[in-house]
This record gives structure tokens, sequence and C-alpha cells, in this order.
């Protein structure tokens, strides 16, 4: 049988690769935490995120000071024991997402629907451009 020299960083590897797998799922407390997409369509910002299989009326969302608040629960609806499962990779729980947005936007005009387990939020973003003429107060003496 041939010799095969150790290397600690093979193993740090190996270690950071399982760790890594499931990005989804926050390692303290096992809570799902939903990836986002978030892009600029025309004068709005979008943020998407999946949530698949989570009732949207378990889903509560928010702006304040251009950041976008995500949160719900997911929950479990199996009757399997925990004992007889060979592998558990899904996630329930409550979840939060705090996302700071890449604009400032107007909150009170966001608009969001969930469709095919997609939850999709549009915020106009606000009008910097649009120059405020001040008048300016003559007071005579």
């Amino acid at each position: 049988m041939p010799i095969i020299k150790w290397n600690p960083w093979d193993d740090m590897d190996k270690f950071f690769d399982e760790f890594n797998r499931f990005p989804a799922v926050n390692k303290k407390t096992m809570d799902f935490i939903p990836a986002v997409n978030i892009y600029q369509e025309k004068n709005d910002v979008v943020v998407e995120t999946s949530l698949a299989g989570i009732d949207p009326s378990d889903v509560e969302v928010s702006i304040e000071n251009d950041v976008l608040i995500i949160m719900g629960k997911s929950e479990k609806k199996t009757e399997v024991d925990d004992k007889n499962y060979y592998r558990k990779e899904m996630s329930f729980g409550s979840f939060h997402r705090s996302i700071p947005l890449p604009a400032h936007v107007v909150g009170g005009d966001a608009k969001a629907s969930f469709e095919n387990g997609i939850l999709k939020i549009q915020v106009p973003t606000e009008d910097k451009k649009k120059s405020k003429n001040i008048k300016i107060e003559i007071k005579k003496k």
C-alpha cells in the first residue's frame, strides 16, 4: 500500500466545502435564510426571493431607511418521525432578512407579489435629479 503524504490544507478544504454546502441555512440557529436577487428595472429596484412551500400570509415585508426587511416562518408539515431520516437538509422555522437597497427608494409606493413560490418586491427609486427651486423670501426694512 502506497504512503500518502498528509496535507492539513486538504482537510481544511473538505471542512469548508462541507460547511458551505448549504448557504441557505444559518449554522448557529439552523433557521432558514432566503436567498435574494436584486436588480434595477426602469425606475424600480426589484428584489426576488424564493419562498417555495411558504404561505405568503406568513410573510411580512417592510422598508425602513432604504433597508428592505423580509420576515416570516416556514412550518414543518410532515408526519415522518425525526429518527427515520437518512438525510435532513430542509430547514424550517422563522426567517428574517434585512437587505440594504442600492438606491434611495420611496418605500410607501412599494409593491409585492407572490407567484410560483417567488416573492417579488418592486420599490420605486427616489428621483434625485429633479431640482427643487427655493423661493427667496425678501424682507423689507
